[in-house]
């Protein structure tokens, strides 16, 4: 057995470590948390001063069995788990729990940290190791111990005050509130009606120039200026009189500099924005790129750690990233001194590296045909983000025109990129409403002085917008600005938000469904402090003086506790359901007359119902609005169905609103699907029906009800390449070579526990 035993979580972490350490170590993974607090009454101790009563987690004994077996004939053990605290919290588990089965003997246990897996991170990590981290891992017990009390005291408080089943939780609960106040917002909104006036004007060589009004008889234009129709009319009659010259032109040249290199958040936003991706895919992607995937017969570990809120970079990494643009793109890429961004993240965490390549050499190019695509894609986004970070800055020439009459100013603006700098690589992505000046156009030469034609003078109305609904990217921005919760937990939030039912995601954005909404307005009513953005946003605060040694985690429980655990109580005994369920709405029941209706949370969402049930059953589905939702009648598609041969598919709507079809013979014949029937057969198995589905990938696609024939065919999955390494000799016999020919350096000095 090898003399040194380092532990990781992930078994795909270990294999890329471990072909850069001889015979003399063995690498084994904890796989996650190999102990968590129990959803049970006192894994939280409150009498006995939040004592913590952690078990092993499910499924992790075997695990720990093997860490066991191999440190009991070990001499030295190396906790080499991530580097933030959830990391720190992993290897403090790992070692009392090997205290705990007497384990250790005589080993010296280290803790070594690297922020990417490289053959010169690991080695340099093992030369200098050092302590495990008191204050990270109280910091990481503290924020365990208030998701834990939140979350077991006020979860059952919803199961009685709502329905079974539902949870809370201290962040969780946050975002849900800022859903729901968004759809507020919107349900509130009223659109004020404006309007605005363009000109389109020729210059004496024919060249056209769009402009919009700026000044009408002297007065600045605001966006209220001109509100209806009638004022519109006649500012445009009164234009089209003038005759038009350029009275001023303004030219000058700005610099844009590139965005910071990825953090946690904002690589989250910008690969909802660019790619589409959610904050668990990314969170995925990023994770398998940093472990390490196979890249030609070995793991490389390609990504620095993805969970960091430093926008800093190691200087030998600015070194590697300048001297591959000079390589690739030339010297005028490649600014005379490095370019240094300032970390934003209110208390960022440890001091950690931006997300970048670890080799940038390494281009998406040349792993494209090797990775999976998602893995590419999310590759490529870094790698190029990294690149630019250190690029020149684009030089753009702007050029203003003020076109001017008796009446009024039109101004047009145009953009052309003089030195694109860092967008010959990369271009950040927008956010809702965002314009970017790149996509200005290019204007005519003229001069001031110049007299120009009218070619048109056109009023155009408009209505103000509600503000949109939370796109993953950004719902992740606005909890990051507000400073609630971390950037690694976001996935795991939006995650259960949408699991419990609470959210559903309506083309890419959030949509409070009516459980959520009924959670959200009963945490608001009776819980307000705790799901509060400010106070949320402070106990963040606190929990990072914890892991930096300013404050004890005890007491912050304590404070904490004593006041939530009586509003608990409190609220459980003086709280109805009926008042949390449902809402009176004033209406006479119409069918018997007696009782009034109300509306209330079912299964299926909300409903409208006599107050009198059960004496009186009527019921009626209502949408998210409160109106009352008439069942749609079926409709006709005059196709047989091809089960029963029986019956006609029928164009059906659900209690949802979607649309589907089925076989009129229901429930005789249940012959369902989603797509428009057509009567074209199918080639492959003779069905006399296929279907029709526009998909944004091939377009439109003919599929088969019966069997898996579509046209055109589904693409290939891309099977990974053959590993020519297994035609090599065992791993094992490999391993004992290497180890031979490079002996490890012993480290500096122990860090016992």
């Amino acid at each position: 057995m090898s003399k040194n035993v380092v532990i990781v979580e992930s078994p795909s972490k270990a294999k890329t470590i471990n072909k850069y350490l001889g015979k003399d170590f063995t690498v084994l993974a904890s796989f996650g948390h190999i102990r968590d607090l129990p959803s049970k009454n006192g894994s939280v101790d409150t009498e006995k001063d939040f004592e913590m009563h952690y078990t092993v987690s499910k499924g992790s004994e075997k695990h720990i069995k093997d860490i066991v077996s191999a440190v009991k004939k070990a001499e030295a053990l190396y906790l080499a788990t991530d580097l933030d605290r959830e990391g720190e919290a992993i290897s403090w588990h790992v070692l009392e729990e090997l205290k705990k089965r007497k384990a250790l003997g005589d080993a010296q246990v280290y803790r070594i940290a690297f922020n990417e897996i490289t053959k010169t991170a690991i080695q340099k990590a093992l030369a200098n190791p050092r302590d495990l981290d008191s204050h990270m891992i109280d910091a990481q017990q503290a924020r365990r111990a208030l998701d834990y009390l939140v979350g077991f005291n006020l979860s059952p408080v919803l199961w009685r005050k709502v329905r079974p089943g539902l949870s809370a939780g201290r962040v969780q609960s946050v975002a849900l509130r800022m859903i729901c106040e968004r759809e507020n917002e919107i349900n509130a909104f009223n659109p004020e009606e404006y309007w605005t006036i363009h000109g389109t004007f020729t210059t004496d060589k024919g060249e056209g120039i769009d402009a919009n009004l700026t000044y009408l008889k002297g007065d600045k234009l605001e966006k209220f200026s001109i509100t209806d129709e009638k004022s519109a009319t006649a500012a445009v009659a009164a234009l089209n009189a003038g005759e038009y010259k350029v009275e001023k032109v303004e030219k000058k040249q700005t610099q844009r500099r590139a965005s910071p290199p990825f953090i946690t958040s904002t690589l989250q936003q910008e690969a909802s924005r660019k790619l589409g991706f959610g904050a668990r895919q990314t969170m995925r992607a990023a994770q398998q790129l940093y472990e390490g995937v196979d890249i030609g017969g070995e793991a490389v570990g390609l990504i620095t750690y993805m969970r960091t809120d430093s926008v800093s970079l190691a200087a030998e990494a600015i070194a590697a990233l300048r001297d591959t643009i000079v390589k690739k793109y030339g010297q005028d890429y490649c600014p005379e001194k490095p370019n240094f961004y300032q970390t934003k993240a209110k208390n960022a965490q440890e001091a950690h590296e931006a997300i970048r390549p670890t080799n940038p050499s390494i281009t998406p190019e040349s792993i494209k045909s090797k990775v999976d695509a998602s893995l590419y894609k999310m590759y490529d986004l870094i790698w190029k983000r990294a690149m630019a970070c250190q690029m020149a800055p684009a030089k753009l020439d702007r050029t203003a025109i003020d076109i001017a009459s008796g009446e009024g100013t039109f101004r047009a603006t145009g953009s052309v990129i003089a030195f694109p700098g860092f967008l010959k690589v990369y271009r950040e992505g927008l956010d809702d409403g965002a314009k970017d000046d790149l996509d200005e156009g290019i204007l005519p030469n003229v001069e001031e002085g110049n007299k120009l034609s009218t070619r048109e003078i056109r009023p155009e109305q408009h209505f103000t917008e509600p503000p949109p609904r939370f796109s993953e990217a950004t719902l992740v921005k606005n909890l990051e600005e507000l400073g609630i919760g971390r950037p690694s937990t976001y996935a795991s939030i939006i995650s259960v938000l949408l699991d419990r039912g609470y959210v559903k995601l309506e083309k890419k954005r959030f949509n409070p469904e009516d459980v959520g909404e009924v959670v959200n307005k009963f945490l608001t009513q009776h819980f307000s402090q705790y799901v509060d953005y400010g106070f949320t946003a402070n106990l963040e605060d606190t929990l990072d003086e914890i892991s930096r040694g300013e404050k004890e985690w005890k007491p912050v429980l304590r404070d904490f506790w004593s006041p939530f655990h009586e509003l608990v109580e409190d609220k459980i005994e003086s709280v109805r359901k009926s008042e949390v369920t449902s809402e009176k709405t004033g209406e006479k029941c119409p069918k018997c007359d007696k009782g009034e209706l109300v509306i209330r949370l079912g299964r299926y969402g909300r409903f409208k119902g006599c107050d009198q049930y059960p004496e009186c059953d009527y019921i009626v589905n209502i949408n998210s609005d409160g109106e009352e939702v008439t069942k749609q009648p079926d409709e006709s598609t005059g196709i047989k169905c091809y089960n029963c041969k029986e019956g006609e598919i029928v164009k059906k709507t659900s209690r949802r609103g979607k649309i589907f079809y089925a076989c009129n013979q229901f429930p005789k014949c249940k012959t369902p699907m989603w797509d428009p029937p057509q009567e074209k057969p199918c080639p492959e198995c003779k069905c006399p029906i296929t279907t029709l589905k526009e998909t944004k990938r091939q377009g439109l696609v003919t599929k088969c009800p019966n069997c898996d024939w579509q046209d055109p065919p589904a693409p290939a999955k891309k099977t990974p390449a053959k590993k020519t390494a297994a035609k090599k000799a065992p791993a094992k016999k490999t391993t004992a070579k290497k180890a031979t020919a490079k002996k490890k350096a012993a480290p500096k000095k122990a860090a016992t526990k």
